[in-house]
């Protein structure tokens, strides 16, 4: 039974206690014969005098909603009496309805477990960040807006929304817009992954995929092996379905396919999560031999895979290995993926390539979700790839990010402290930190936020702990004068830090003398 009181309304507590579990009983969430806590138990865990529960109590044994009994306690009274108050309610002058206190609901007693479980700090910060002009954020993970083919979109979105065709704003069906799927059948089939039209899903990014699957797949309780850290969206998603999360440590070929292995022979996961390609958070691709042994366990265990696919046409060396999609030979792999890492963000367009069967389940879930994807974005969409427009932009941006991610290493090379270290990643958005030794990352954030940089902290990419002396920056955000600056400050504030007297009072130079223009 959760009461919540607010003291710092006028309505004495005994009757915010009254109306709270008046609310309860009525809505049936105290059944006939649900035993109160005793009046001394929840005085102490709401933190109020006994005789407060008492009064409130009283007030409802008059309304004739609870009955105390000798030896039994205080019980929910049955349901023929609970029925008899409501119908005086019914019953009353509306003059006397008028003048009883309205008492505030109690939201939190109407919400779900569900609900408890979605609170995800860190990606709401990261998203309220957006338009904060006096930032150098390093934590969203977004395209830069300035490489964004806007000319080229204001045509194809005055051709679509041209005088007539109604049917780009009409409603569409929940797999998806035909031509857009069959471009991604083509696109896909050309990087070796065996994709039709009718076993592509389109969805709201890639996020909305990762929805759909647990709507699909998880009951609270059941097993699902992810690698860690990992993508903190993911984890979100998964936490929120009450799933038990088993994790997987990664070393420089990505997952440990020994420890999965230990994990596979004791429990019966619903799929395995990955992202092999330039990984998020950490940047680590997985070997093509990892890659052929997470399928063979996939296969000898009878487990699901979920390939998360944002990165691998971000490319900066070389071109990427084959996706497990493209690997899988049994139809044991659901493949996400999203052109906002490679395009507009903003449209929300994702898409699920998975076995028939599976993508009519997801389709269904769908259709209680929000129908379709949005019929105008998928329009917009099917014509700037249909004009090759998606494979002119591509080499563009690649050229562009590696000159970022080098401009980020360069200024870390030339203004970190001694013990800050970090991954150089071929491909994605992220450069992976590990901090001096004894610095944490919540610590460096405070710290850093005073010099109006930021970035995402590593607790946030582990399930329960760890990461804490972890960073990610996202190096495709900003120019390379940008991201010199904001290197140059974070710099700053994790020398400031080390300089403090709990560090020992050994003073760490920073390794610059003068701040830039």
């Amino acid at each position: 039974m959760k009461l919540h009181l607010d003291r710092s309304l006028k309505t004495p507590l005994y009757l915010q206690i009254r109306s709270q579990i008046r609310q309860l009983i009525l809505a049936n969430e105290l059944p006939p014969g649900y035993r109160l806590p005793p009046e001394r138990k929840l005085a102490a865990s709401l933190g109020v005098n006994r005789t407060t529960v008492v009064n409130a109590y009283h007030e409802l044994t008059a309304d004739g909603l609870i009955q105390p009994h000798v030896g039994k306690g205080t019980i929910v009274s049955p349901a023929q009496t609970v029925q008899h108050f409501l119908n005086r309610l019914s019953n009353l002058d509306h003059s006397e309805v008028l003048g009883m206190p309205v008492q505030p609901i109690s939201w939190q007693n109407f919400y779900t477990s569900q609900s408890e479980r979605m609170h995800n700090p860190v990606l709401a910060s990261i998203l309220d960040e957006i338009g904060e002009e006096d930032q150098i954020s390093f934590a969203l993970g977004s395209p830069a807006g300035e490489y964004y083919p806007l000319n080229e979109l204001n045509e194809i979105c005055k051709e679509v929304m041209r005088p007539g065709n109604w049917k780009a704003l009409e409603y569409g069906p929940t797999i998806g817009h035909y031509p857009l799927r069959q471009y991604l059948a083509d696109w896909l089939s050309y990087r070796g992954i065996n994709a039709q039209a009718q076993t592509i899903l389109m969805t709201s990014g890639s996020q909305q995929g990762l929805d759909l699957l647990t709507k699909v797949f998880l009951e609270p309780g059941d097993y699902i092996v992810m690698e860690e850290p990992s993508f903190l969206g993911a984890i979100g998603v998964f936490k929120a379905a009450g799933a038990h999360i088993l994790t997987i440590p990664l070393d420089e070929e990505g997952l440990r396919i020994d420890v999965l292995e230990q994990i596979l022979s004791r429990h019966r996961p619903k799929f395995i999560y990955t992202l092999p390609t330039f990984q998020n958070p950490t940047g680590t691709t997985m070997s093509i031999g990892r890659r052929h042994e997470l399928l063979r366990l996939a296969y000898q265990y009878h487990v699901p895979i979920v390939e998360d696919d944002p990165y691998s046409e971000l490319y900066y060396e070389n071109q990427p290995l084959s996706s497990l999609k493209s690997l899988d030979e049994h139809a044991h792999v659901i493949y996400l993926g999203t052109f906002s890492k490679m395009l507009f963000p903003g449209l929300r367009l994702g898409w699920c390539a998975a076995p028939l069967p599976v993508l009519e389940q997801l389709s269904l879930a769908k259709q209680h979700v929000d129908l379709h994807t949005s019929t105008t974005t998928q329009w917009i969409m099917t014509e700037f790839c249909t004009q090759g427009l998606l494979d002119k932009h591509l080499p563009l941006v690649r050229s562009q990010y590696k000159s970022q991610r080098d401009a980020m290493v360069s200024a870390l090379t030339e203004f970190a402290p001694q013990g800050l270290s970090w991954t150089v990643p071929a491909g994605g958005y992220y450069l992976w930190c590990e901090l001096p030794p004894g610095l944490k990352a919540t610590a460096l954030l405070t710290k850093a936020a005073e010099k109006k940089v930021n970035f995402v902290p590593g607790n946030a990419f582990y399930v329960n702990s760890g990461g804490k002396d972890r960073i990610r920056l996202c190096f495709c955000r900003h120019s390379e004068t940008t991201i010199r600056e904001g290197i140059f400050r974070l710099c700053g504030a994790v020398s400031e830090l080390l300089n403090q007297p709990n560090h020992g009072g050994r003073i760490l130079r920073p390794r610059f003398n003068e701040p830039l223009v």
